[in-house]
């Protein structure tokens, strides 16, 4: 192997991505980085340029300007090779409803050039993988679109491809459906496989992602953990509630509250879930004999993120 052409140190590398159509910008020279066998999701309103990014990345498409590395190769040069790394699953179905679900999926092994007997075996693994097994010799057109989800995925994986992209593989499936693809993809994740995750659902990248990048008007304007991303946004706090107006009054006393609802009989204080700021405020609340009847921590969400750092409305 050339050494030259390699370079292991990120499973995808994205630097100064440019990319406009006619005079449109999409991408404004975008850095990205995901490490390997970890999940990246990328956040951003309609059009912000979430699915353009996943296209270039994929070498689908050619940046204007920019590098793009994915498995370690340089994606200009040698996109074939970026080709047999990856694995793509868009935001609609590619199966085919005429074929059954165990034909799409050796479908794919001939694609990949697959020996037959190796195809099979393959497309048997899957199937039983998946929870596909009983429905794999009938039509795809029959499956509910949770299957068609999971054949998908399951067809994306057929080439063990070391990286793969997702491109809101959960776009309407059922809550249920949701929670199994996301057992799935966190036990690819489990065994070593990166991901590129592109979603509309803020839980679903809270739930699975190891960073976050937040895209707005063809720009990252934040990226960083779940957590540290909501530790920027401001509003977390600690609602005190009491059995009677007396011990809200006691506690409204002692404490320094920022909000109260006499009606609710609670009161509102800046903090967060950390020991070392619960402890002491219960400590003071016990030294001087106040029940408190319930404590619940408020902190900031994905959503919160996403509507503080992109500005506007929407997913």
């Amino acid at each position: 192997m050339n050494t030259s052409t390699r370079d292991d140190a990120a499973a995808i590398s994205a630097r100064g991505l440019y990319k406009a159509f006619g005079e449109k910008t999409v991408l404004d020279g975008i850095d990205l980085t995901v490490q390997q066998g970890t999940i990246l999701a990328l956040l951003g309103p309609n059009g912000a340029g979430k699915t353009t990014a996943v296209h270039l990345l994929t070498t689908y498409l050619r940046p204007d300007a920019g590098e793009v590395r994915v498995a370690g190769w340089d994606a200009a040069k040698h996109p074939q090779a970026v080709r047999r790394a990856i694995g793509v699953t868009g935001q609609f179905s590619a199966v085919d409803g005429y074929l059954t679900g165990r034909e799409n999926l050796m479908l794919m092994a001939d694609l990949h050039l697959l020996p037959k007997r190796v195809g099979r075996a393959k497309a048997a693994e899957l199937l039983e993988r998946f929870e596909l097994g009983e429905a794999g010799d009938k039509p795809a057109s029959t499956y509910s679109g949770g299957m068609k989800r999971k054949l998908d995925l399951a067809m994306t994986l057929v080439g063990d491809p070391k990286v793969i992209f997702l491109d809101e593989p959960t776009t309407g499936l059922d809550p249920r459906s949701r929670r199994t693809m996301w057992d799935i993809i966190r036990g690819l994740v489990a065994s070593g496989t990166t991901l590129l995750l592109t979603t509309q659902y803020l839980e679903e990248a809270d739930q699975l992602a190891d960073r976050v990048a937040v895209l707005d008007g063809g720009r990252i304007v934040a990226e960083g953990t779940p957590a540290e991303l909501k530790a920027r946004i401001p509003g977390g706090h600690i609602e005190l509630s009491f059995a009677d107006r007396a011990r809200l009054e006691a506690a409204a006393s002692l404490l320094d509250p920022t909000g109260r609802d006499d009606d609710g009989l609670t009161l509102q204080l800046p903090g967060d879930a950390r020991v070392s700021t619960l402890w002491p405020l219960l400590r003071r609340l016990n030294d001087a004999s106040i029940e408190v009847e319930a404590l619940t921590v408020h902190t900031p969400d994905l959503d919160d993120v996403f509507f503080a750092l992109t500005g506007r409305k929407g997913a």
